[in-house]
């Protein structure tokens, strides 16, 4: 029916999450309606994320070594807020109210196992080191979301530390990435202490 290539965009596309292959089929027409110089530009957008890599510090998406939340002077050190993706942080900056850094975990814990390659040793070390007063648990309220901010607390339980958990503004089972800022900032503005 398409062109080959046409319908490898199709499949490029159906790969992605949440996108069926309708809507990639949409997209694809899309595209094609443009004019080069838009495709030319989209394409090399497309070409560059390879250059871009995790932050050494907080693991969040970077252009450098450093993101440039991390890099900021004027962000408040003495919280880290704890998340389990990129997306977490827009969302999070997006509420206005949050001024201090942090570190991404790289998904969550399955219940069924132990998710051996979240970013949690590299969260104890920066807590050495960097001395915070506060850990913002901010993972999704969902399941996995609570096993991964329970696993966390107690492997925190040995340090003085203040340990927080995000309001329940949010509602359980649901992603941090698709809550309205007025939801996510009243989650971030009335966080509870854990237990």
């Amino acid at each position: 029916m398409y062109p080959k290539i046409f319908q490898k965009l199709i499949e490029n596309f159906s790969s992605l999450p949440s996108v069926g292959p309708k809507m990639a089929e949409r997209l694809v027409l899309f595209l094609f309606k443009q004019d080069s110089e838009k495709l030319l530009e989209f394409a090399q957008n497309l070409t560059q994320l390879k250059s871009l890599q995790n932050c050494k510090k907080c693991f969040n998406i970077s252009e450098g070594e450093l993101c440039g939340i991390c890099l900021n002077k004027h962000r408040d050190a003495s919280a880290i807020c704890v998340v389990e993706d990129s997306l977490d942080i827009i969302s999070i900056e997006r509420t206005g109210l949050y001024k201090g850094i942090y570190h991404v975990l790289g998904g969550s814990m399955d219940t069924h196992s132990a998710n051996t390659d979240l970013k949690i040793p590299e969260l104890i070390k920066r807590i050495k080191s960097e001395k915070p007063t506060e850990i913002i648990i901010a993972t999704n309220p969902t399941t996995e979301g609570d096993l991964t901010s329970l696993y966390i607390k107690r492997k925190l339980q040995d340090f003085n530390i203040k340990i927080t958990r995000l309001g329940r503004g949010l509602s359980t089972g649901s992603d941090i990435e698709y809550a309205d800022e007025i939801t996510l900032g009243s989650a971030l503005t009335n966080r509870e202490k854990m237990n």
